[in-house]
C-alpha cells in the first residue's frame, strides 16, 4: 500500500507538472488574445451576475449558477493553497497566482459559453451540459465526453467530498477538540438536507452561504492589512521583486528562484480557480439565460472573485505578516498570520475554512451527479446523491491518501479533453461573442 501510494503520488506530480501547467496557462493566453481581451467586460459581467431575474430557459438563476460554481471553487485552495505557494515559491508566487486569475477569466468565459450553447434538456425537463456535451455535440467526439465524465464522476468523490470532509473534521478536532465522528455526523446530515433536493436546493443555499462566507473571510483579511498597514508598501515591492528575481533565503525559508515563484504561483492559482478544468461549466449549463454569452460573462466573474480578489488578498496578508520567514507552510502559516487579530483571529479563520469547505462539498456534488447522469442516465441520480452523503461521513473519519491521489490525478486529467474542445471550438467562441455581446 505504501508503494502504491508513492507510485500514485509520483503520477500525480507528473500530471500536475509543467506540461499541464503550460497547456492551461497557454490556453488562458490564447483565448484572451482570440477574444480580444474579454476581461475588459468584467464590470458589465459583475453587474449582470447580481441580477436575480429569470431570463430564458434553465433550472436556476444566473446568480444561483454563479454562487454554486463559486461554492465548489472557493475552498482550501484560497487559504491553505496560497500559503503553500508562498512558502514554496516565495512572495513572488502571489503575483503569478494573480495573473492566472486575470487571464483565466477568458477560459472560464469560454467554458461557460460552450456549455450553454451545447446543453440539452433531459426527458425529466432539467438542463444538462458541460464539457461532455460540448465534446459530443460540438466536436462529434462522444468518446472524449465519456472519458471526461468518468474522470469527473470519480474525481468528485475525492477532491469535492472526502478530502473536504476530512479537512473540516481535522480542523474542528484540532481547534475545538470535537470528535470527527460528531463533526462527520452533523456534516452528513446537513449535506443530505441540501443535496437531496437537487440543483435548485443547492443553488438556494449557495446564494445565501457564498456571499456571507466570502465577506466574512475577506473582512478578516482587511483587518489584518489595516493592523499592519505600515509595511504594505514594502510587501508589494517584495512581491513584485520576487516574481521576477526570486527570493533569497531568510530565516527558516529555504529561498526560491524566479522559476519556483512562477511554477508554484501558476500551479496554485490554476488549482484554486479551476479555469480550464471543466467543472464550473457543468452548473453554468443549468442557468436561466437569454443567450450563451450572457451566462458566459456571469461565469467569468467566478475566477475574478476567487483568484483576482480572494487569493490576492490572502497572499497579501500572508506575505505582509512575515510569518513565512519562519519556515511555516500551509495551514500553519495561515493560522499564524490570523493569530495577529486578538482573540477572534483563529475563529475567523476556522469559520472561513468550515464554510468554504462545506460549500465545496455542495457544489461538487452537482458536478459529479451530472457526470454520472451522462454515463448511466437519470436513474443514477438518486443513488449517486445518497452515496455522496455516505462518503462525507467516510471522509470525516478516515484518512484515504490513495483515494485522494487517484482523485488528484483524475482532476488534472479532466482538463485535457476540456482544453482540446476550447481550442478546437475557438472559432465558435468568437462567432457567438460577436453575435451577442453588443446586444447586452
Amino acid at each position: 500500500m505504501v508503494y502504491l501510494e508513492q507510485v500514485l503520488s509520483h503520477i500525480s506530480n507528473i500530471v500536475w507538472g509543467y506540461p499541464l501547467l503550460i497547456l492551461l496557462f497557454g490556453t488562458h493566453l490564447y483565448l484572451t488574445f482570440k477574444l480580444k481581451f474579454i476581461q475588459r467586460f468584467i464590470g458589465k459581467a459583475i453587474k449582470i451576475s447580481l441580477q436575480r431575474s429569470k431570463e430564458g430557459i434553465g433550472d436556476v438563476s444566473q446568480f444561483g449558477a454563479l454562487t454554486t460554481a463559486l461554492a465548489a471553487t472557493i475552498g482550501t485552495g484560497n487559504i491553505v493553497g496560497v500559503a503553500t505557494a508562498v512558502a514554496a515559491g516565495g512572495p513572488g508566487a502571489v503575483l503569478w497566482m494573480w495573473l492566472t486569475g486575470v487571464f483565466g477569466i477568458a477560459t472560464k468565459y469560454s467554458e461557460a459559453l460552450l456549455a450553454v450553447k451545447y446543453r440539452i434538456k433531459t426527458k425529466d425537463g432539467f438542463m444538462a451540459g458541460g464539457p461532455m456535451y460540448v465534446l459530443e455535440r460540438g466536436m462529434n467526439a462522444k468518446w472524449l465526453g465519456i472519458i471526461f465524465a468518468a474522470l469527473t464522476a470519480f474525481a468528485a468523490f475525492g477532491i469535492g467530498n472526502m478530502v473536504q470532509a476530512n479537512s473540516i473534521a481535522t480542523l474542528v478536532d484540532d481547534t475545538f477538540k470535537i470528535s470527527p465522528y460528531v463533526t462527520g455526523s452533523i456534516m452528513t446530515i446537513l449535506t443530505a438536507i441540501v443535496i437531496i433536493g437537487g440543483i435548485k436546493s443547492i443553488a438556494r443555499v449557495c446564494e445565501i452561504l457564498v456571499p456571507i462566507m466570502a465577506i466574512f473571510y475577506v473582512s478578516g483579511c482587511f483587518i489584518l492589512l489595516i493592523i499592519h498597514y505600515s509595511t504594505l508598501p514594502d510587501t508589494l515591492a517584495l512581491i513584485l521583486k520576487g516574481a521576477f528575481s526570486g527570493q533569497a533565503a531568510i530565516g527558516g525559508f529555504l529561498g526560491s528562484t524566479m522559476k519556483e515563484a512562477v511554477r508554484f504561483g501558476i500551479a496554485r492559482g490554476l488549482f484554486s480557480n479551476e479555469s480550464g478544468l471543466g467543472s464550473a461549466p457543468i452548473v453554468a449549463a443549468a442557468a436561466q439565460t437569454k443567450n450563451p454569452v450572457r451566462q458566459a460573462l456571469v461565469s467569468s466573474t467566478g475566477t475574478f472573485w476567487d483568484t483576482v480578489v480572494i487569493c490576492a488578498i490572502t497572499g497579501l496578508v500572508l506575505v505582509n505578516s512575515a510569518k513565512w520567514m519562519n519556515g511555516l507552510s500551509g495551514a500553519s502559516l495561515t493560522k499564524a498570520a490570523f493569530s495577529d487579530i486578538p482573540f477572534v483571529g483563529p475563529i475567523i479563520l476556522t469559520v472561513g475554512l468550515l464554510t468554504f469547505v462545506f460549500s465545496t462539498i455542495l457544489g461538487w456534488s452537482y458536478y459529479g451527479e451530472k457526470a454520472a447522469e451522462y454515463l448511466f442516465g437519470a436513474e443514477v441520480i438518486k443513488p449517486y446523491r445518497w452515496l455522496w452523503v455516505i462518503m462525507v461521513m467516510v471522509g470525516s473519519i478516515l484518512t484515504l491518501p490513495i483515494v485522494w491521489s487517484f482523485a488528484d490525478i483524475a482532476n488534472g486529467m479532466m482538463a485535457i479533453p476540456n482544453l482540446i474542445s476550447l481550442i478546437i471550438l475557438s472559432g465558435v467562441l468568437t462567432a457567438e461573442t460577436k453575435k451577442y455581446l453588443q446586444l447586452q
